[in-house]
């Protein structure tokens, strides 16, 4: 959606069926329709499964002893995005094996109460990134886990910290109304991708109404 705010045709890819997808969408191996497709659009959105990366992961094996297979797909995405050659955009979770150019925080772009650091890497050098300032916000909501159940949590970088209390407020928080709890926790908001969209664009990598 953020793409779509910048000026873009957006096509989505997955390998599982996304039924609120609000896009032209493609179930599909995403690196298979890379190989297939990729040169027919302007640039390339990545987002790996994350999963394997996460801090929740390393909670769950600290708490339970063991965690689910995840895959680890961030290099062989690397590969197929160079091998396209057409401008690209990575997107993964801090500890991710990301060459990262950027880091993007939700309250550096005018969501107060979402920190959501995003780790982002490109074939394009961008310029002008916001930078982080969540710590001067006086709580922070997190949108994962099970449920949206309000429950405190404790970060050392947060002076406060807690989960979402409801679905309502989690979609307000990451203006996104169209996800239910499983696919918003998954999800980063929309003016991450809005802000690298224009930042394409500024840079004259891609022209208005590009698609991505």
């Amino acid at each position: 959606m953020g793409y779509h705010k910048a000026g873009y045709e957006v096509v989505g890819v997955d390998i599982n069926p996304q039924p609120h997808y609000p896009f032209e969408f493609h179930q599909a191996d995403a690196l298979d329709y890379l190989e297939a497709h990729g040169r027919e659009f302007d640039v390339i959105h990545a987002s790996p499964p994350c999963q394997l990366y996460t801090g929740m992961r390393r909670i769950t094996l600290a708490r339970f002893g063991h965690v689910p297979d995840h895959p680890d797909l961030i290099a062989v995405t690397r590969r197929g995005l160079l091998k396209n050659g057409k401008p690209f955009v990575i997107e993964n979770v801090q500890n991710s094996p990301l060459h990262t150019q950027f880091i993007l925080c939700g309250a550096a772009l005018g969501l107060p109460h979402v920190a959501r650091h995003r780790h982002f890497e490109s074939n394009v050098l961008f310029l002008g990134i916001p930078k982080c300032n969540h710590l001067k916000q006086p709580y922070t909501i997190g949108v994962y886990g099970e449920r949206p159940d309000g429950r405190r949590v404790s970060y050392r970088q947060y002076r406060l910290c807690r989960i979402a209390r409801s679905l309502n407020e989690a979609q307000e928080l990451m203006e996104i109304d169209w996800m239910d709890w499983n696919e918003i926790r998954n999800a980063i908001p929309l003016r991450y991708t809005e802000f690298i969209g224009k930042q394409l664009i500024i840079l004259g990598f891609i022209s208005q109404g590009g698609e991505g």
